[in-house]
């Protein structure tokens, strides 16, 4: 048992943010990326920095990143980043559902491949509402539930397992609707198959968007 919770502990600490950073590289993902923080400008809250790969995408008109990030080995990670980005980078929490930060503090939040990890996905974006500033806007890449039933059918049935070793997972969030259902209006959406074979398909539906706070 002793055994067992120190082989657990060994890999969500420290395994799984190296794993994470490799599937979720930028080699893979950098065009989506590119796109969802696309017109992202001012204070910029991130939930899931990880190792900081976004910040080879925000452009110029990013001034500061507030940074949520549970994994101490991912902030590690992210410390040569941080310095080539040359503007303030503050690690500012843990948890996406308790964000320390002001109401109206800041003028975007981001979220790319974090969502599905979140436990409590509902109060993290009524926390991303909370702390946008009026006019501001959540961006985000994430996977999630696919509209083929096959591929929904598979992602259903292995959730559970692919969470317990993947940091809680859950293939089959349908991201989109939890966004608007936490209040949020979606002004642009594109969803699509990330490219590999088809096995691969409950791992590869993506959303890409942009929302803003309902009034």
């Amino acid at each position: 048992m002793i055994g067992g919770r120190v082989v657990s502990r060994v890999w969500n600490e420290h395994l799984l943010p190296r794993f994470t950073a490799l599937t979720c590289s930028d080699r893979g993902t950098g065009r989506w990326r590119d796109q969802a923080v696309s017109g992202v400008s001012g204070d910029v809250l991130e939930v899931g920095f990880a190792n900081g790969t976004n910040l080879l995408h925000y452009p110029a008109s990013v001034r500061r990143v507030y940074a949520v990030e549970p994994s101490d080995v991912a902030w590690r990670k992210a410390a040569k980043r941080i310095r080539e980005f040359g503007r303030p980078v503050e690690r500012v929490g843990l948890d996406g559902a308790v964000l320390p930060l002001p109401d109206g503090s800041v003028d975007a939040v981001v979220s790319a491949y974090t969502m599905c990890t979140i436990p409590d996905l509902e109060s993290a974006l009524a926390e991303m509402r909370r702390v946008l500033r009026p006019g501001g806007s959540l961006h985000f890449v994430e996977h999630g539930l696919s509209p083929d039933a096959d591929v929904a059918d598979r992602q259903h049935r292995w959730t559970p397992r692919w969470g317990t070793v993947a940091g809680g997972c859950h293939l089959d969030r349908d991201i989109p609707a939890i966004v608007e259902a936490a209040g949020f209006n979606l002004s642009d959406l594109e969803t699509l198959y990330m490219p590999g074979p088809a096995f691969a398909k409950p791992f590869a539906w993506l959303s890409i968007g942009r929302a803003e706070p309902t009034t």
